[in-house]
C-alpha cells in the first residue's frame, strides 16, 4: 500500500481540522510561544482564533507588499474546511514574491508549513504549478491536483539569520498563490539530519491505527507537526491503549503521546507490514534523497514466553535487525544516511523466526532531502537596498533576496558572487524609475559599490559627500535631475584625482565649480534678465517661424505632387554609373556574399578605397521601396557603428549601393568559424562587439535627427572591420517614427528573420523600438553562447529558452561558448546573460532601452578589466 494512496482524503481532513474535525486529548496546553499563523488573503487588520487549535491566525498583510486578495469559488466551499482555505493571495505577473517572517533566533530550527487550495478563485478552471524557495534555497515544486484538493508543504530547517523568507516563483505553469503559512520553533536537537547546510522536506507522516477521521496536531503535538490517520482494515488491526506513552531519554523526535498510542499489526500473523511511496523528482533535484523514521512503542503487557522481535528491510535492503519495542516507551529507527531509489520505495516490517508475535508500528515520518547550503547577499548590503527600496517605492521585481538565485536577482543589481563570502552588490541601476526626493545616505552603506546610475529621475537637494567614502565606487551618473547645490568636496577631490568619474549635466540648480559658484543675489539677478529676455526672443522667433511657414504653404500649393523616384532623392552622396560599378568591381567577379536585396560584390575606387558594392537582383525579395530607404536613410545617418554609405547607382535598371568595405566580414560568421580567421573570438572581443553594435542601435533610437527602427537586427547584419570594431548594416527594413511624441509604428508589415522577431510585432504587428531591443537580446546570446538563435538539438530550439534551460541550474559555464576556454569572470557572464535576458522578455514594457543596454555593456567592460579576465586585445 502506497502513502501516498489515500492522500486527497487525508487532506481533506487536514483541511476540516480548524471545523473541530481535530484528536485533541489532555488537559494542558503547551507553550505556543514563537508560533506564527497566517491566513493569506484575509482582509488587513483582520484575525481570529481557530476553534480546534485555539491558535490564532492573522492576515499575510504585514508579511508582504506583493499580490492581491482574492475568494475561492463559492462551488468549492465545504462546511467542514478551516476558515484559512476560502481566500487566497494570488501573485499575477511576478516573477518571484515573498513573505518576510522576522523576529528568529539565528541558528535556530523552524518548522515551516505552507498550504495552498485552488478552489478556482480566479475562475480560469487551469490548477497551477509553481516553486517554492526558503530564502535563497528550492524548498519543492507545488502542483496542485485538484480545485478542491489541499496542497501541503512543509519544511524543517535552520534559519541562520533573525529573518526568513518563503518565496513563490513563476515557473511559466500558472500564477502563484498561497492559502495559508505557519511558522513553528524546534528544539535544536530534534530531526538533527536538518541542520546549517540541509533542510527537511516534508514527503509523508502518518499515525497508524485511527480508522476514525481524525488528525493529530497542536496541542497533543507542542510542535504542532499535522499527523495524518492511515488504517487498512483489510490488511491491518489496530492496536490501541489508553495510558500514556513516554519517550526515550534524550529522544530525537519527540513523538506525541497521542500518536503513539495507537499502532497496527498484520491481521495474518505471518504477513509483514508493507507500504510504499513514489519518488517525486523535481527540476532541482531529479534523483531526490530520502530518509526515513519508523516510531515503536509496545502497547501490550506480553507474557513472559511472548515475544514481538521484527527485521525492517528498505527496498529489500536489510535496515534493521531484530527489533524489539519497548512497553510504553516511545522509541524511533531512522536512516543514517539517504536512500536512492530510481521511482519507488517500499518498507517491509516481518517477525524474526524467534518471534512468537506478529510485527507493529505506531508512526512513520518520511522526508526527502534539499541543501540550505546558499548563502543569501551580505546582510548589510540587503539592509540597505530594503532601505533604498522602502523610500523611494521602487516597484520592480524587487523581491527576495536582492542578488540570489541569479536568475531572480533584482532588476537594475550586479552583484560579485566570491567562492567563501556572500553575494554583494556591485552595481545600481536606477534610471528612468521616476524616484523623486533625496539621494538616499543609504547608498553609502553599499560598500561594494562599484557603479551608481540615478540619471533621468526627479531627484532633488544635493548631492551626499558621504558617497565620496565608498572605497570601490567608480562611476556616478546623475544627469537630468533637479539637483542643487554644488558638487561637495570630497567627491570633487576623487573626481580630480580621476578614482570616480561623475555625470551630472541637465541639472540646471547644480553648481559645478565648487567655492566659485555663484552667489544667490548674482544667481536671481541672472535669472531677472532671463525671465525679461526669453518671452522677448520666443515672441520673436514664432512671428518669424509663422511668416515662413505661410509663404512655404502658399508655395506649395502651386507646386504640383510628383511621384517619388531615386532621381529626385537629395543625396549627398556620390552617383556611380553602371560602367563605374563594373570597372570598380572587375566585372562583379568577387562575391562577398548574398542577402535579401542581393549580392555583394568586392571593389576598389580609383584611389584605390576598397568597398563593398550591394547589386540588388532582379529576384530580390526587396524591391525599389526598400532600395530608396536604404539610400535615402543612410544619408541622414552617420555614426562610428553604422555602416558608410559612399555611393550609390541608378542607371539603366540597374540599382546598387556602394558601402564602406568591412574586411572582418560579419559577426555571423565570426562566431560560427567561417570566416576561416584562426581562433574564436575571445571574451573581451566579444563584448566589445556587443558594445559597438549596441550603441548603433541607441543612435538610430534616440540621437538621430529622426527616430529610426532597424527592423533586421541580426548577427549577420552586423559586420566587423580589421580591428573588430562593429558596425550595423542593411537598413532595407528601416523604419522611421513620424513624430518624435510617436510610442509605435501601426500597420506595417512583418519582415525581418525568423528567429529574431518580438512576440508583439508577430502577434500584434506593434513595431516599436523595444522590437530592436528583442532582436538585440536574441544576438548578444549568440555572442554568449556561440550558438546560433534557433537550433536543432534534434527538435528547432529558440536560443532563449535553451539559455534559459541551462541558467536554471545555476551554471554559467554551461551557456558560454566552450570556445572561450574559460578566460572571462563569471560574474560578468551572468550580468551579461541576464542582460540578454531581459531584452527578450515578453512584455516590451519590461525590456530595457538600448540606452540602459550600452550602459550595462559598459559597465561589463570595466568590470571584465577590472577582474583580470579576459584580456585579450581587441
Amino acid at each position: 500500500m502506497a502513502v501516498r494512496s489515500s492522500c486527497s482524503l487525508l487532506l481533506l481532513v487536514l483541511a476540516g481540522a480548524g471545523a473541530g474535525i481535530l484528536s485533541v486529548h489532555g488537559d494542558g496546553t503547551p507553550d505556543s510561544t514563537g508560533f506564527l499563523s497566517i491566513d493569506c488573503g484575509l482582509p488587513e487588520k483582520s484575525s481570529y482564533v481557530d476553534a480546534a487549535t485555539k491558535l490564532p491566525y492573522v492576515s499575510d498583510a504585514g508579511f508582504t507588499d506583493a499580490g492581491y486578495n482574492r475568494n475561492v469559488s463559492a462551488e468549492y466551499i465545504n462546511p467542514s474546511f478551516t476558515k484559512r482555505y476560502l481566500n487566497v493571495r494570488s501573485f499575477p505577473g511576478a516573477k518571484r514574491s515573498c513573505y518576510t517572517l522576522g523576529s528568529l533566533t539565528p541558528g535556530s530550527k523552524y518548522l515551516f508549513r505552507a498550504t495552498f487550495m485552488y478552489g478556482n478563485y480566479d475562475g480560469l478552471g487551469k490548477q497551477p504549478a509553481f516553486d517554492l524557495h526558503l530564502g535563497v534555497n528550492f524548498w519543492q515544486t507545488v502542483r496542485i491536483a485538484a480545485a478542491d484538493s489541499p496542497e501541503i508543504a512543509e519544511v524543517i530547517a535552520v534559519v541562520q539569520g533573525d529573518s526568513a523568507q518563503v518565496c513563490l516563483v513563476d515557473v511559466g505553469s500558472g500564477t502563484p498563490f498561497i492559502s495559508g503559512l505557519d511558522l513553528r520553533p524546534v528544539k535544536g536537537a530534534l530531526y538533527p539530519q536538518a541542520n546549517a547546510t540541509q533542510g527537511l522536506v516534508l514527503h509523508a507522516r502518518r499515525n497508524f491505527g485511527p480508522d476514525e477521521v481524525a488528525v493529530v496536531r497542536y496541542p497533543d503535538d507542542p510542535y504542532d507537526r499535522v499527523w495524518l490517520p492511515w488504517s487498512d482494515p483489510a490488511e491491518w488491526k489496530e492496536i490501541s491503549t489508553a495510558e500514556a506513552v513516554k519517550g526515550v531519554v534524550g529522544s530525537l523526535f519527540e513523538e506525541p503521546s497521542t500518536v503513539m498510542q495507537t499502532a497496527i499489526v498484520p491481521l495474518n500473523a505471518s504477513k509483514s507490514i508493507d507500504f510504499s511511496w513514489d519518488a517525486e523528482p523535481s527540476h532541482v533535484y531529479p534523483d531526490p534523497g530520502y530518509i526515513c523514521m519508523l516510531h515503536f512503542a509496545e502497547l501490550q503487557r506480553l507474557d513472559s514466553n511472548a515475544t514481538r522481535q521484527f527485521d525492517v528491510t528498505i527496498n529489500g535492503v536489510p535496515w534493521y535487525h531484530a527489533y524489539t519495542p519497548l512497553y510504553l516507551t516511545s522509541d524511533t529507527i531512522y536512516s543514517g544516511g539517504l536512500h536512492r531509489s530510481s521511482s519507488n520505495y517500499s518498507i517491509s516490517i516481518r517477525a524474526t523466526a524467534n518471534s512468537t508475535l506478529p510485527p507493529t508500528v505506531n508512526a512513520a515520518e518520511v522526508f526527502n532531502v534539499i541543501s540550505t547550503a546558499s548563502v543569501g547577499t551580505d546582510v548589510q548590503d540587503v539592509a540597505a537596498i530594503t532601505a533604498i527600496k522602502a523610500n523611494y517605492q521602487v516597484k520592480k521585481n524587487w523581491m527576495g533576496d536582492p542578488c540570489v538565485p541569479k536568475t531572480l536577482s533584482w532588476d537594475g543589481l550586479s552583484c560579485s558572487y566570491g567562492i567563501s563570502s556572500p553575494p554583494r552588490i556591485e552595481s545600481v541601476n536606477l534610471s528612468f524609475s521616476g524616484l523623486s526626493g533625496d539621494v538616499s545616505f543609504y547608498f553609502a552603506k553599499l560598500k561594494a559599490l562599484k557603479y551608481l546610475d540615478l540619471s533621468h529621475n526627479k531627484l532633488t537637494g544635493s548631492i551626499p559627500d558621504v558617497l565620496s567614502q565608498l572605497p570601490s565606487l567608480m562611476v556616478i551618473d546623475l544627469t537630468g535631475n533637479r539637483l542643487n547645490g554644488s558638487i561637495p568636496p570630497g567627491l570633487l577631490k576623487r573626481i580630480q584625482d580621476g578614482s570616480i568619474s561623475m555625470r551630472y549635466g541637465d541639472n540646471p540648480n547644480l553648481c559645478s565649480k565648487g567655492d566659485s559658484c555663484e552667489t544667490g543675489k548674482k544667481k536671481s539677478n541672472s535669472m531677472l534678465v532671463l525671465y525679461i529676455a526669453v518671452p522677448i526672443v520666443v515672441f520673436v522667433v514664432v512671428g518669424t517661424l509663422a511668416l515662413l511657414f505661410f509663404f512655404m504653404r502658399r508655395k506649395k500649393a502651386k507646386s504640383s505632387v510628383k511621384p517619388r523616384d531615386v532621381n529626385d532623392l537629395q543625396l549627398k552622396n556620390r552617383r556611380f554609373t553602371y560602367s563605374e560599378l563594373k570597372a570598380m568591381t572587375n566585372n562583379f567577379h568577387q562575391e562577398l556574399g548574398k542577402g535579401a536585396f542581393g549580392i555583394v560584390y568586392d571593389g576598389f575606387l580609383k584611389d584605390k578605397t576598397r568597398v563593398a558594392v550591394k547589386l540588388m537582383s532582379e529576384s530580390s525579395k526587396q524591391g525599389v521601396g526598400e532600395f530608396l530607404t536604404e539610400a535615402e536613410s543612410l544619408t541622414k545617418i552617420h555614426h562610428k557603428n553604422i555602416v558608410t554609405l559612399i555611393g550609390y547607382c541608378k542607371d539603366s535598371g540597374c540599382m546598387a549601393l556602394v558601402y564602406e568595405y568591412m574586411s572582418g566580414g560579419t559577426l555571423k560568421d565570426k562566431l560560427r568559424g567561417r570566416d576561416d580567421s584562426t581562433g574564436s573570438l575571445t571574451w573581451r572581443q566579444r563584448l566589445r562587439i556587443a558594445l559597438d553594435s549596441a550603441q548603433g542601435l541607441e543612435y538610430l533610437h534616440k540621437a538621430c535627427s529622426q527616430r529610426f527602427v532597424h527592423r533586421d537586427v541580426k548577427t549577420a547584419n552586423i559586420l566587423l572591420d580589421g580591428n573588430l570594431d562593429a558596425k550595423i548594416a542593411d537598413f532595407g527594413l528601416l523604419k522611421a517614427f513620424h513624430r518624435d511624441e510617436d510610442t509605435h509604428i501601426s500597420q506595417t508589415r512583418v519582415v525581418g528573420t525568423q528567429g529574431y522577431f518580438a512576440p508583439e510585432y508577430v502577434g500584434a504587428e506593434r513595431l516599436t523600438e523595444k522590437c530592436d531591443v528583442y532582436s538585440f537580446g536574441v544576438v548578444l546570446l549568440e555572442v554568449i553562447t556561440g550558438k546560433p538563435a534557433v537550433m536543432h538539438c534534434p527538435e528547432p530550439t529558440h536560443i532563449i529558452t535553451w539559455v534559459r534551460q541551462r541558467l536554471s541550474r545555476g551554471s554559467i559555464e554551461d551557456v558560454v561558448d566552450a570556445r572561450v576556454q574559460g578566460g572571462y569572470d563569471a560574474n560578468v557572464a551572468w550580468k551579461a546573460a541576464d542582460l540578454a535576458l531581459k531584452c527578450t522578455e515578453q512584455a516590451p514594457e519590461q525590456r530595457p532601452t538600448m540606452t540602459d543596454v550600452v550602459t550595462q555593456l559598459q559597465e561589463c567592460l570595466v568590470l571584465e578589466d577590472g577582474s583580470g579576465g579576459g584580456r585579450d586585445a581587441v
